[in-house]
């Protein structure tokens, strides 16, 4: 049986091991990934600290502001629990494949309180082929200087998805500072209609191979006439060609609508997420 003892946090010497682990499932930690492949081992530049046992081999953890799950055996997953359990919690998330995540959470509940919601089932998608439907040669790549016209829309996408405004608690400025990172790497699309956004979305995560495609909105006002399958089909094509990164992102299984969407340019599922809010 593993101790939460042997759990402990890792440091450059377990490069070779994390590194191993990342690259073993590039998809489902593709958001890790795009840290560490910047940063390595530094907690400073990866907004956190992997935790490990067996110095990453036998299970690891990526715990920042979002708390990731990477791999490990339900016993592991007990032990880095523990580990967690014994310190205030720092992260607005928990996220990762579900078949690592919900153990973990299960046994870290008890310690850290009930969380505002546990979406247990977000099928994970990637599309590995050309997207299915024509494009819409609209969409574009968003520009700084079109940032006021696009934040209302990102606010609106966040509140909408997440239930909580993310202008909360600082009056907006760190969600405005990532907002302004996505734009100036060119990682945010949108249609615009004048000054307005019909279809926004956003590449939150690169790593050296995949992309994780987030923020997927639409305006309420266009919603329902057919518009944003071909929106999502000309990011997917920018990925592919533009970023060469393989697309992927994750949905709440409710989500018909969505999922019928994402299946009709093209994804397919290769896994579960799941994800504990704050």
């Amino acid at each position: 049986m593993i101790r939460p003892a042997f759990s402990r946090v890792l440091g450059p010497a377990h490069t070779p091991a994390v590194s191993q682990v990342l690259t073993a499932d590039p998809v489902a930690s593709c958001l890790v990934s795009a840290r560490f492949e910047q940063a390595g081992m530094n907690p400073h530049g990866l907004g956190g600290d992997f935790w490990g046992l067996g110095g990453g081999r036998d299970g690891l953890l990526f715990a920042g502001s979002t708390m990731v799950p990477l791999a490990g055996s339900p016993a592991a997953m007990r032990a880095f629990a523990a580990m967690a359990g014994r310190r205030k919690r720092g992260c607005a998330t928990i996220l990762g494949r579900a078949e690592l995540v919900l153990p973990f959470w299960r046994d870290l509940e008890p310690r850290w309180g009930p969380a505002r919601d546990v979406r247990a089932d977000q099928p994970l998608l990637t599309c590995v082929t050309d997207p299915a439907v024509a494009a819409d040669d609209g969409v574009e790549v968003v520009r700084p200087e079109r940032f006021e016209e696009y934040y209302p829309a990102a606010v609106a996408m966040f509140t909408e998805e997440v239930g909580v405004d993310p202008r909360l608690g600082d009056g907006g400025r760190s969600y405005r500072a990532r907002v302004t990172e996505l734009i100036g790497a060119g990682r945010a699309y949108a249609r615009f209609d004048g000054e307005h956004v019909l279809f926004k979305a956003e590449v939150g995560a690169l790593s050296r191979h995949v992309a994780v495609i987030q923020g997927v909105w639409m305006h309420p006002a266009v919603r329902g006439q057919g518009l944003a399958a071909a929106a999502l089909a000309a990011v997917v094509r920018s990925v592919q060609q533009d970023l060469n990164r393989l697309p992927s992102l994750y949905v709440n299984a409710h989500n018909t609508a969505a999922r019928a969407l994402y299946a009709r340019i093209g994804f397919e599922q290769v896994g579960t997420f799941a994800s504990v809010l704050f």
